[in-house]
């Protein structure tokens, strides 16, 4: 395969460390050209600091790091300590980073990347909320067409939502921005709950992580079992759905992935389904197909995938 070049834009979180962890393990398939933060999870104070520390963990304290917005487009600020800790990163104690993040914004980065680089080279993978993209989108429409494609965790469709009965997360803190991308014409790969949540990190998957003794898998292990004990009492699943890598596991496999083309539109203003991703899946409507959405994966594949990917580190 290709080495994709790819702007990973992400709200760390113990999920999104790991997808980060999962992409900087392969160097040879994966050049990452910067990586952004945004408020989501956590305040961008703090999804900065925690993206600089995985940076470190994973000896790669010379990546790009830039900060990007500190709330969503025009909606107060919701974030997620209940599930990721005061920090975001809770469940085991790291240094305080020593890199810096770079004097750009997120946004100038983004838009100066996909202008500079060969037009349907670049993959911007999010993790987190969209403001950052519909930002950069707002302020230089042309890189909706410069983008190789862009691929997202977020939404959920057969399997509901996670921060309210309708809504996913991701979606549901700032759904003006979803809604500027999902319309953009960019071409979209979407991770829904519908996938992460057969991705749950079982006892025996986490086990054969630790058996690999390695410091950033140690690290990943502690922070795992954080961030499952919440889900673990919501669904009374062995282990939590492991959302964010989804998107760094399609890159690297894709094979493991199957889905299909459809509409996919965003709710902005309904009380009960704010953030709901509605997805035609069966083609009910003539909406154009502006989403390929994942809905089944090969789940260890997947954690085989990741259980390589660490080790590498």
């Amino acid at each position: 395969m290709d080495r994709r070049k790819i702007i990973i834009d992400t709200d760390p979180g113990q999920d999104d460390a790991a997808a980060i962890m999962m992409a900087f393990a392969h160097p040879e398939k994966l050049e990452i050209l910067g990586l952004c933060a945004v408020a989501g999870n956590v305040p961008l104070s703090f999804t900065s600091r925690n993206l600089r520390i995985v940076c470190e963990l994973c000896g790669r304290p010379d990546a790009a790091v830039y900060e990007g917005a500190l709330k969503p487009l025009n909606r107060p600020q919701v974030t997620a300590e209940h599930v990721h800790g005061r920090t975001g990163l809770d469940g085991v104690e790291l240094p305080e980073p020593v890199m810096a993040a770079q004097a750009k914004h997120a946004v100038d980065f983004i838009i100066d990347t996909l202008r500079s680089e060969p037009a349907g080279t670049v993959t911007l993978c999010t993790l987190g909320p969209l403001t950052n993209i519909a930002l950069a989108l707002t302020k230089a429409p042309d890189i909706a067409g410069r983008a190789r494609e862009l691929v997202m965790m977020g939404g959920g469709f057969f399997e509901g939502g996670n921060i309210t009965p309708a809504a996913e997360f991701n979606i549901y803190v700032d759904p003006e921005a979803a809604k500027i991308v999902f319309a953009s014409g960019m071409p979209i790969v979407m991770m829904p709950l519908d996938v992460t949540h057969q991705l749950l990190t079982t006892k025996a998957r986490v086990a054969k992580i630790a058996a690999l003794g390695a410091r950033p898998a140690q690290v990943l292990v502690d922070w795992l079992a954080f961030f499952e004990r919440f889900d673990i009492e919501k669904y009374g699943s062995d282990g939590g759905p492991l959302h964010d890598p989804s998107v760094i596991a399609y890159l690297l496999k894709p094979e493991l992935f199957s889905g299909r083309d459809c509409n996919v539109e965003i709710e902005t203003e309904s009380e009960l389904t704010v953030g709901m991703t509605v997805v035609d899946w069966w083609h009910v409507t003539e909406r154009p197909r502006n989403v390929k959405v994942m809905r089944d994966v090969d789940a260890d594949g997947f954690f085989d995938l990741l259980a390589e990917s660490v080790a590498r580190l």
